[in-house]
C-alpha cells in the first residue's frame, strides 16, 4: 500500500481533510496493526487523524482490520461476556471499575478486563485488581478457564492484540493520543457473545459512538465514563445508552445537578486503600452507589436477554 496518498487526502487540516473509503480504512489500520508502515509515515497518519477525528465508516472499517486480527476467547454457555476496557486507572476518585466486574461476577455474568496502563501520574488499574486477586492471565486458554471457574479474567491488550498495543505505546513518545486509543475501548475478544462497555470522556464522542455502535451491531452499554473507567460516576449517574443489534435504548437518564463528593468515598485512594473500599461494599460494609447498582442492573440485562 503506498501511504503519501492518502496522508494527502486525510491531511488537509480539520476543514479540508477527506474520509478514505472502506477499503482504504480497512487496508491501512490493518498495516498499522501489523507493523508495516514506517516511523515518517505512520506518525504523520496519527497526527492527521487526530486533527480529522474519525468519520463512522472510517470506524468500522478499522473495527473490521481489528477483528480479523484479535485473539478470540471461548465464553462458557449462558449469559454474554461483559468486555471492560481499563487504560487511565484513578486520578482523583476511587476507580470502582474493578467493582462493577466483581458484581457482575457474583450475578453468574462473566467477565473480561482488558487493557493497558502507560500513565505515571495515575494509579495503575492492573495494581488495583491484582490487590483483588485478579491477575493478567497467560493466553486466551487461561482466560477460558477462569470465565468458566470464577467468571471473571483479565488480558492485557498485548496479549489479544499486539499490533494494537504497540499503536497506543506511540504516546509515550508523540504526546498525543491517536485514533488506536479510540479503538481500544471496542477491542471484542469474544465476538458475537459479548457485551462491550464503551466509555468515553469527552461529549462529542457519545454522538459519534452511537452511530458506531447502531451500525456495528452486537450488544453494548455506551455512557461516560469516570476519568476514562468503564464505570459510572458514583456521584451523579450518566446517561447510559443500550445497543441491542442495532437498536439503541436508554437504560438509565442521566441525573440531574453537581456532582459532590460522596461521604465514605475517598479521594485519590492508594491502591490497598482502594481495594478496602471494594471489598467493604461487596461485603455489605460500605454502600454500593446508586449509580454502579443501575450499570450493573443494565449489564445484567444486555448479557442475559435472548
Amino acid at each position: 500500500m503506498t501511504y503519501a496518498p492518502i496522508i494527502k487526502e486525510i491531511g488537509r487540516g480539520a476543514k479540508g481533510a477527506r474520509d478514505m473509503d472502506a477499503s482504504h480504512a480497512e487496508q491501512l489500520f490493518g498495516d498499522m496493526l501489523d507493523g508495516k508502515v514506517p516511523d515518517l509515515e505512520l506518525g504523520a497518519i496519527v497526527i492527521a487523524m487526530r486533527i480529522k477525528s474519525e468519520s463512522r465508516d472510517e470506524l468500522l472499517n478499522f473495527k473490521r482490520a481489528m477483528d480479523a486480527r484479535c485473539a478470540q476467547v471461548a465464553v462458557p454457555p449462558g449469559p454474554r461476556c461483559v468486555i471492560l476496557p481499563t487504560y487511565n486507572g484513578a486520578r482523583r476518585q476511587a476507580n470502582l471499575m474493578p467493582l462493577v466486574a466483581l458484581l457482575l461476577a457474583r450475578e453468574r455474568v462473566p467477565v473480561l478486563i482488558q487493557g493497558r496502563h502507560d500513565f505515571e501520574s495515575r494509579v495503575s488499574p492492573f495494581e488495583l485488581l491484582a490487590a483483588l486477586d485478579i491477575h493478567p492471565a497467560l493466553g486466551v486458554g487461561e482466560a477460558h478457564r477462569e470465565l468458566t471457574e470464577r467468571r471473571i479474567t483479565c488480558l492485557r491488550l498485548d496479549e489479544l492484540l499486539p499490533g494494537l498495543d504497540r499503536l497506543l505505546s506511540l504516546r509515550l513518545r508523540m504526546g498525543v493520543r491517536g485514533s488506536g486509543h479510540t479503538m481500544a475501548k471496542l477491542v471484542d475478544p469474544c465476538v458475537g457473545r459479548s457485551v462491550r462497555v464503551v466509555a468515553v470522556t469527552h461529549p462529542e464522542y457519545l454522538e459519534r459512538m452511537h452511530e458506531f455502535l447502531v451500525s456495528d451491531g452486537g450488544r453494548a452499554l455506551l455512557m461516560r465514563g469516570t476519568e476514562g473507567e468503564a464505570y459510572a460516576n458514583p456521584r451523579r449517574r450518566p446517561a447510559m445508552q443500550v445497543f441491542r443489534d442495532g437498536i439503541a435504548d436508554i437504560a438509565w437518564p442521566a441525573e440531574e445537578g453537581g456532582a459532590p463528593p460522596l461521604e465514605g468515598l475517598p479521594e485519590a485512594p492508594a491502591v490497598a486503600e482502594n481495594a478496602a473500599l471494594i471489598r467493604a461494599m461487596l461485603e455489605g460494609e460500605v454502600a454500593v452507589p446508586q449509580p454502579i447498582l443501575d450499570q450493573v442492573a443494565a449489564l445484567v440485562r444486555l448479557a442475559t436477554e435472548p
